[in-house]
C-alpha cells in the first residue's frame, strides 16, 4: 500500500523529481531499521510518514561485508550520498553510500594476476566452499573442490572461520566483482 501521506505532498513529488541519477545529496542518518537507513536531506522537504526523504537499503551502504548497519552508520551521523531512483511508492529518494566510497575489489583487482598466490583470513564457511578476505573489504571464494585434493563432504573438513590460510588466484572476473581461489592448488 502506498503511503498516503507522501501521495499528497506536492513539495515532496517536486523535490524527488528534480533529482538526477548520480546526483551528490548530503544529510544526517535519522534511523537505522531493519531493511535500511533513513537519511534526512539537508536540501528538500521532511517526508510526512517517515523519519527521512533519504534511504538507502543495506548492499547501498558500504562495498564492504558487514553484520548490522550500525557498523557503517550511527544516528546522527553527516553522510554524502549518490541519488539512484525516486520509489514512487513510498515517496522517498533511494539513496547510495558506497557509491561515494571507492570499490577495494577494483583497486585490488588491478594489482594481482590469476596464480598469484595470497595469504588470507576464512571469514565464512557455507555448504559450497569457504570466504577469505584476501585484504581489506575484498573476499575470495573457495570452492568445496579447490579445497582438497581429496574428495570432502564439508569446508569444515578442511578449514575453521578465522584461520590463516595461503591460497591461489584462479580467476578475476572484474564485472561481477568476484575472486575465485584454490587451497589445493597453493
Amino acid at each position: 500500500m502506498a503511503v498516503d501521506g507522501a501521495i499528497e505532498n506536492p513539495e515532496l513529488w517536486a523535490f524527488l523529481k528534480r533529482l538526477r541519477f548520480g546526483q551528490r545529496l548530503s544529510g544526517t542518518v535519522a534511523a537505522i531499521e531493519s531493511f535500511g537507513v533513513f537519511v534526512a536531506l539537508d536540501e528538500g522537504p521532511d517526508h510526512p510518514v517517515y523519519p527521512g526523504v533519504g534511504f538507502i537499503t543495506y548492499p547501498e551502504l558500504s562495498w564492504r561485508r558487514f553484520e548490522a548497519a550500525s557498523e557503517v552508520v550511527a544516528v546522527g551521523q553527516r553522510v554524502y550520498c549518490e541519488f539512484l531512483q525516486f520509489d514512487t511508492w513510498n515517496g522517498e529518494a533511494r539513496l547510495s553510500l558506497r557509491a561515494t566510497q571507492p570499490d577495494p575489489f577494483l583497486a585490488f583487482a588491478e594489482g594481482i594476476t590469476v596464480g598469484q598466490r595470497l595469504t588470507g583470513q576464512v571469514t565464512k564457511l557455507v555448504p559450497f566452499g569457504v570466504f577469505v578476505q584476501v585484504t581489506d573489504g575484498v573476499e575470495g571464494l573457495v570452492r568445496l573442490p579447490e579445497l582438497s585434493s581429496m574428495p570432502i563432504e564439508a569446508p569444515e573438513d578442511v578449514v575453521r572461520a578465522g584461520e590463516e590460510i595461503t591460497v591461489i588466484v584462479t580467476d578475476i572476473d572484474h564485472e561481477r566483482r568476484r575472486l575465485s581461489l584454490s587451497l589445493r592448488q597453493a
